[in-house]
């Protein structure tokens, strides 16, 4: 039976039964909450049925796995990095595949540096297809670290292929490409595939224990929250004059809404992503705004402000930002009724103030040599491909990210977007051909919400 992180799609999108989570956490979770005098908990979702991964320091030893990468890009690079970390016994990386050959120079240069891992010439390939070959070579599983805009390309191919995925998130940037992720979901599921996504939060040990502490009832019923990313402004691409219109935008991704989906998209997810996981829910509409002030290329706003309503009356207030010289914040904050989740500090307080239960750091320093959540989700993924226990956490991930398309067609229009009107949209942004070469720029023009002001008449 395939695993999922976190509800099933069903109870996902709708409120599931309360029963007894304190049960299922074990009462030494909870701390000061127990105490004489105090109300019981009313656990507000159980843990039945909710995915709690099992983080231990490294992969069990198991059958020989060949893995392929298909984007050796900067996080490409990076993922298969934290993958040979977390596995150190019997596995291959037997293939690259990227657009440029630079970028899988660079990768295999790190691979040989660090981990005395050689890819040979004849397994490197480069150029739009280079994904087909990566997963003929014979791969087993494949890290999928493309920009944005091809994952829903490379993950199907993956799934028509039988090959378990790794996929960094956004899965994707438009509507049209989240329901492709949605039915690429289904069928690895259908054939026993593993699948995780790069929301790494679901596999630090500080947000998983948060998770359980709030599903017990810690916080009581939540009733809003406020997510953040603000940071500096990411890095950008000078055009070289040898570069086409298409080699440009693809190196220069970050900041293109058809590659990236737009930071609010792209980065911003990871903060809606666990306030749809607490919550266990997705929103019904939003509303928000957003500009462009310092972004030196691209087409894409540098801040957005949203508003997400929840059924039930729920508002999460998100804000994300990529400016330089700003107050920065990346966190998420969840209110409920008996009181706060902060993940800054992640710890609960009640209204008073007063401290309910905190996440021990040093405690995991000393129980754990490996607390690098970008190397956990992938013990846990091979963990899963050796026990011949399917997961899948692509379409849990594919409705953050349509959430948070959904805030930026909000905040690009000016107008009330509900969630019935952005999973029903035609919208997609990936140009009808991929190739090196021209492409009509004219059409990357940053979007203006509203209308001008019409002149009085005389």
């Amino acid at each position: 039976m395939t695993k999922k992180n976190s509800l099933n799609r069903r109870d996902f999108f709708t409120t599931s039964a309360v029963v007894g989570a304190v049960g299922a956490i074990g009462a030494g979770a909870v701390l000061a909450s127990c105490g004489s005098g105090k109300e019981p908990l009313v656990p507000v979702k159980s843990l039945v049925g909710a995915y709690i991964p099992n983080l231990v320091d490294v992969a069990a030893d198991g059958r020989l796995l060949k893995a392929g990468v298909i984007g050796c890009g900067g996080r490409g690079s990076g993922a298969v990095q934290n993958f040979l970390d977390a596995v150190p016994t019997n596995v291959q990386i037997v293939c690259l595949g990227d657009l440029f050959q630079d970028r899988i120079d660079d990768c295999r240069n790190g691979l040989k540096n660090k981990y005395k891992v050689e890819v040979p010439d004849n397994m490197c390939f480069t150029g739009f297809d280079n994904y087909k070959k990566v997963l003929a070579s014979g791969v087993d599983l494949v890290i999928i670290a493309t920009p944005p805009a091809f994952r829903p390309i490379h993950f199907e191919a993956a799934v028509e292929a039988g090959k378990h995925v790794f996929m960094e998130k956004p899965l994707c940037v438009d509507p049209a490409g989240a329901r492709s992720i949605f039915a690429s979901a289904k069928k690895a599921e259908s054939q026993g595939l593993c699948v995780v996504t790069g929301t790494q939060r679901h596999h630090q040990r500080s947000y998983v224990e948060s998770f359980k502490q709030i599903q017990s009832g810690l916080i009581g019923e939540i009733v809003s929250g406020n997510v953040y990313w603000n940071q500096s402004m990411l890095w950008y691409r000078e055009r070289k004059k040898e570069w086409t219109d298409m080699e440009f935008m693809v190196r220069d991704w970050v900041n293109w809404k058809w590659l990236s989906g737009d930071h609010i998209v792209e980065q911003h997810v990871h903060n809606l992503d666990v306030f749809n996981w607490f919550i266990g829910k997705k929103p019904i509409k939003a509303v928000g705004f957003g500009a462009k002030q310092r972004r030196l290329s691209g087409d894409q706003f540098d801040m957005f402000d949203v508003d997400f309503e929840y059924e039930g009356g729920v508002h999460l207030h998100s804000m994300c930002r990529q400016i330089d010289g700003c107050a920065n914040n990346v966190s998420e904050r969840i209110v409920g009724t008996k009181g706060t989740w902060d993940s800054n500090k992640m710890e609960i307080k009640d209204h008073q103030g007063n401290l309910l239960w905190k996440f021990d750091a040093e405690k995991e320093k000393a129980d754990f040599k490996q607390t690098n959540p970008y190397v956990l989700e992938h013990v846990d993924f091979v963990n899963h491909i050796r026990s011949n226990t399917p997961i899948n956490q692509a379409e849990e991930t594919a409705i953050s990210c349509l959430t948070a398309i959904m805030g930026r067609e909000s905040a690009y229009s000016g107008a009330v977007v509900t969630w019935d009107e952005i999973t029903n949209s035609s919208l997609s942004t990936l140009p009808s051909t991929l190739e090196i070469g021209p492409v009509d720029m004219s059409k990357m023009v940053l979007p203006v919400p509203g209308k001008g002001k019409e002149p009085k008449k005389a």
